[in-house]
């Protein structure tokens, strides 16, 4: 039988691995955007609440006694990179990163609901108040992104037909 505080450390290593796949996207998306400057405060400043949220995480695992997984942090990573890969050759680049990303925000803000409650249940609820700061953290992302899609599709439309570089 599994303890809800061995569910709560196996899901801790998830969602550090996840932030892992988190700061390679956005690193990667930082790097190669170039038409789009309005973006790049926005995902700076969450690329560094992604490096905090690692960070946090590993704390929340130490207290609990565990360590984090090398493997699926690789194995995170390297998803992470074989889709930038994907989305880089895709000719509307900026847009695929942007769909990825809003279900991406989604999905860890929803991973970190999960997380408040299995350490509710298991008694933690220090652990319980760090996932949930990330977890609005997310939220917030989440909703910045969605807000950003209709003004990057406009602006990426314009751009295309103008002539204009606008994949990325």
């Amino acid at each position: 039988m599994t303890s809800a505080r061995d569910s709560l450390a196996a899901w801790l290593r998830d969602a550090h691995a996840m932030e892992g796949q988190a700061e390679t996207l956005l690193s990667a998306q930082i790097e190669r955007l170039q038409n789009y400057p309005e973006a790049l405060p926005r995902l700076r400043s969450h690329l560094e609440e992604t490096k905090a949220q690692r960070q946090a995480l590993e704390r929340c695992l130490e207290k609990l006694g565990e360590n984090t997984s090398t493997l699926k942090d690789g194995t995170m990573k390297m998803a992470a990179n074989l889709q930038g890969w994907m989305h880089a050759l895709s000719g509307d680049e900026v847009l695929k990163n942007t769909l990825a990303s809003a279900a991406f925000e989604q999905f860890e803000a929803a991973s970190y609901r999960m997380l408040v409650c299995a350490a509710k249940i298991a008694g933690e609820p220090e652990i319980a108040r760090t996932c949930e700061h990330i977890m609005e953290q997310e939220v917030s992302m989440a909703d910045w992104v969605w807000s950003e899609l209709e003004p990057l599709t406009e602006k990426y439309l314009q751009r295309e037909m103008a002539g204009m570089e606008a994949k990325r």
